[in-house]
């Protein structure tokens, strides 16, 4: 048996103990823009926050593209949320690559150059990464400028989190 299917499986025993009342508008209080790692799946346990207040945002970096700028408006303008928040870790598998090598690779192994150049997001400095994530989002007009955005770093072996704070324009130069 597949591990999907597996889970489909166990879906049905978890289906006649769900709680229905979950099934009501989502009211989160924090969007949580982090890495699609694994490490990262237990929230509310590595946060200390309910599942309810949290909109969770997955994506690998945690890079911060177009659709997750979308998601962050959707989250802040329409389900409400009032901070935000750019987890980060170290340990990340985007760290590995460069988006040329992966291009290189893949169309080694394919054959196949068309889809070349994609963009992977990676990056090798989770701070500077970190710094650029909130920047991006900070600059993002329909983001309201009282929404905290502030970026984090999950340690792997530790299990500890630390703030990265935004350079200053003028301390940059």
């Amino acid at each position: 048996m597949s591990l999907i299917d597996k889970a489909l499986k166990a879906n049905h025993t978890y289906a006649k103990k769900y709680d229905r009342k979950l099934g009501g508008h989502p009211k989160p209080k924090v969007a949580v823009v982090t890495c699609m790692d694994p490490r990262l799946s237990d929230l509310p346990d590595i946060l200390g926050l309910p599942y309810a207040d949290l909109d969770v945002i997955r994506t690998g970096g945690p890079a911060v593209t177009e659709d997750v700028l979308g998601e962050l408006v959707v989250s802040t303008r329409v389900l409400g949320s009032k901070e935000i928040m750019l987890l980060n870790h170290t340990g990340c598998g985007f760290t590995t690559f460069t988006d040329e090598e992966l291009n290189a690779k893949l169309t080694a192994l394919t054959g196949d150059a068309s889809p070349a150049p994609m963009r992977f997001f990676s990056y090798k400095d989770p701070e500077q990464n970190t710094r650029e994530q909130i920047q991006k989002v900070r600059s993002h007009p329909w983001i309201a400028k009282e929404v905290p955005v502030r970026g984090f770093i999950f340690d792997v072996e530790t299990g500890l989190i630390r703030e990265v704070h935004r350079v200053p324009q003028d301390a940059a130069a």
